[in-house]
């Protein structure tokens, strides 16, 4: 989503992979950006930006041509807005890692098909209002797109990508299809599809633990 952003704005940026697989998010270069280890890291030219909802608050700040959010200065509003957007960074940015990667949760890969059985759980839960909201309207804050669009639909790829149903949420699968169509989530998905190629390259991609079902 913070591509997606960038490629919205419109301006030329670079984009580093960092390959968790390879603890170079562990690594002093890495921590020398980002402390605490996580991505993505935005280097703005005057400091580093972390977090990805606070990224997006940034660029929608900054950048409010772009229409990245509906940012009014009204505070009720705009804390409704931001909101919306800790509720995908905070509640379900952590499970799409739990349910994609459970492995990267734990020291032993053992229980790491019980943990990704409960992020599905916790997925379904989290997602069952949105897709109900977005069987009344065509985007997530309304008659509009936000980038909490691409933040929807990047949620979407990445679980979908490794095993979620598609099925069960027909308005948020829509609305995938819907989202996708904008030429920075193309340009998004290239820079995305570059860094996976990258990571078989290097050998480090990986395949999720099933999940166990009942015959």
């Amino acid at each position: 989503m913070t591509l997606t952003a960038l490629e919205e704005i419109g301006e030329p940026f670079e984009t580093r992979l960092i390959a968790f697989m390879a603890g170079e998010h562990r690594r002093p270069a890495y921590l020398a950006v980002n402390p605490s280890g996580k991505v993505p890291a935005l280097d703005t030219g005057s400091g580093v930006v972390t977090q990805n909802g606070s990224i997006l608050l940034y660029l929608a700040r900054t950048r409010p041509d772009a229409g990245l959010l509906p940012l009014t200065g009204e505070p009720l509003q705009e804390s409704a807005i931001v909101s919306a957007l800790f509720r995908f960074s905070s509640d379900l940015h952590p499970l799409v890692t739990r349910f994609v990667l459970p492995g990267m949760m734990l020291c032993s890969n053992d229980a790491a098909p019980q943990v990704r059985e409960k992020a599905e759980e916790l997925l379904l839960q989290q997602l069952h209002p949105i897709d109900a909201q977005l069987d009344a309207q065509p985007w997530v804050l309304g008659g509009n797109w936000s980038i909490l669009d691409s933040y929807l639909a990047w949620i979407w790829f990445r679980i979908t990508g490794a095993g979620f149903d598609h099925g069960i949420f027909p308005a948020i699968a829509t609305h995938y299809e819907r989202a996708g169509e904008r030429p920075s989530a193309r340009a998004a998905l290239a820079h995305e599809k570059r860094a996976m190629a990258e990571l078989v390259r290097r050998g480090l991609s990986f395949t999720p633990p099933r999940l166990k079902t009942e015959n």
